[in-house]
């Protein structure tokens, strides 16, 4: 494991470095991507620039990139960017990241990642997404499927040969459930633990309406996947209904 400081409520076990969110940096250069690639695709116009927020080692960048997308790759840890290739990379914690006045046809925030447990890391999540997409762009959001937190314990065998097992999900208080998955590889094998909040559809949307976003489309029949769009351009303020007090 690195000397990384791992976050309270999360953490990870198995060969190699350990992210400060419970990640393994070999797992996630193992596991293979899915539908993602043609979602964000058919989602988006040719060949435009995307800010993927959270990138990992590239799991979901690389087919971007084999489809022609201009990709920027944003991830906490330096370690899991070593493996990215083809794509500008930025080392930032999303909540934080500035890239000054730069601007991109799709901000991506996947993983899961809006349902961080602590409310001021999701509306930051969020606020980053609005801050780097143009005006005209759209903000790409994956959310948990409805059932994610129940029936458990629940397992998936996956073409490439190894299990997944999300174990257990038990309430720590607040509406936020500690999430435990195992990942079971003929020769490794990797746990993950890490905190996660439900959110429904609309608690979801209200908190892109915080941000300034909002619901253009969901994209998939689960909901997992949702296109956003600015609810205003950037240099426009709200407008307050009734005049002025």
């Amino acid at each position: 494991m690195s000397g990384q400081l791992v976050r309270e409520g999360y953490s990870g076990t198995g060969p190699g470095a350990i992210t400060p969110d419970g990640c393994a940096v070999e797992l996630y250069r193992r596991l293979p991507v899915g539908d993602e690639p043609e979602v964000i695709a058919a989602a988006v116009p040719a060949g435009a620039s995307i800010l993927e927020l959270g990138c990992g080692a590239g799991r979901v960048t690389h087919p971007l990139i084999e489809r022609g997308f201009e990709v920027t790759a944003v991830d906490e840890s330096a370690q899991m960017l070593e493996h990215i290739r083809g794509a500008r990379t930025v080392q930032s914690p999303i909540e934080s990241l500035d890239l000054g006045e730069e601007r991109f046809d799709v901000v991506m925030l996947a993983s899961f990642l809006v349902h961080a447990s602590e409310d001021r890391v999701r509306d930051g999540l969020l606020r980053a997404c609005r801050k780097h997409v143009k005006d005209g762009g759209v903000v790409l959001i994956q959310r948990e499927g409805a059932d994610y937190h129940t029936n458990l314990p629940r397992e998936r065998s996956c073409p490439s040969g190894h299990t997944v097992r999300i174990v257990s999900a038990e309430p720590v208080g607040n509406g936020v459930d500690s999430i435990h998955v195992e990942y079971v590889f003929d020769d490794a094998r990797w746990t993950q633990t890490f905190l996660s909040r439900e959110l429904s559809k609309e608690q979801f949307e209200g908190h892109l309406e915080a941000a300034g976003l909002t619901v253009d489309r969901y994209l998939t029949d689960d909901g997992i996947w949702v296109r956003a769009v600015p609810a205003q351009p950037r240099n426009e303020a709200p407008s307050r209904a009734g005049g002025p007090c």
